[in-house]
């Protein structure tokens, strides 16, 4: 049975918006490391839109960029849209009963399945289809953006605090 769970770059202030910035280079490994271990990844349309950009090969790419890319596009997408009628290569739409859609996707694969984007991970938590929430918090406050709980959430419990690189701290929570 697969696992859902949220995770997403979120800085102090508690905001997601970050923008044309590249992680440290032991982070983007942890991104790689991660993209690969995934059963899948569910999108909502914006996050979709942008991480479409990897799925194409680009000369001014480095090598680790060209490792995850190559984990993205291998990954099976599930994108949660009433607007768009097509999606990119490997990966299909969901349309009509999203809860019923989460509830396949976990029967079918085993593993985890990360969804991002706030506004569907609230959605998916109202449903109570979120197993786990991963915050990896940075030393930056933007003071505005789209926050990473788009909503009130029942308590959690923090199961795991891993530092990754010099900057980064990683917090898992589990609904109680």
């Amino acid at each position: 049975m697969g696992k859902i769970v949220f995770a997403l770059n979120q800085s102090l202030d508690g905001f997601v918006d970050f923008t044309g910035s590249m992680p440290d280079p032991v982070l983007f490994r942890h991104f790689i490391d991660d993209m690969r271990s995934l059963a899948g990844c569910v999108y909502g349309r914006r996050m979709y839109e942008g991480m479409r950009y990897w799925d194409e090969d680009r000369l001014e790419w480095d090598a680790s960029q060209r490792e995850y890319a190559a984990a993205f596009q291998s990954k099976p997408k599930w994108v949660v849209s009433r607007t768009l009628k097509s999606v990119g290569p490997n990966a299909s739409l969901i349309e009509g009963d999203l809860a019923a859609a989460i509830h396949e996707l976990k029967a079918q694969h085993e593993g985890e399945i990360e969804v991002a984007g706030p506004e569907l991970a609230h959605s998916l938590t109202e449903l109570g289809l979120v197993d786990e929430y991963r915050l990896y918090l940075h030393p930056v406050v933007l003071g505005h953006g789209k926050p990473f709980f788009a909503g009130p959430r029942p308590p959690l419990r923090l199961v795991a605090s891993d530092r990754i690189g010099e900057k980064v701290i990683r917090l898992t929570y589990v609904p109680t």
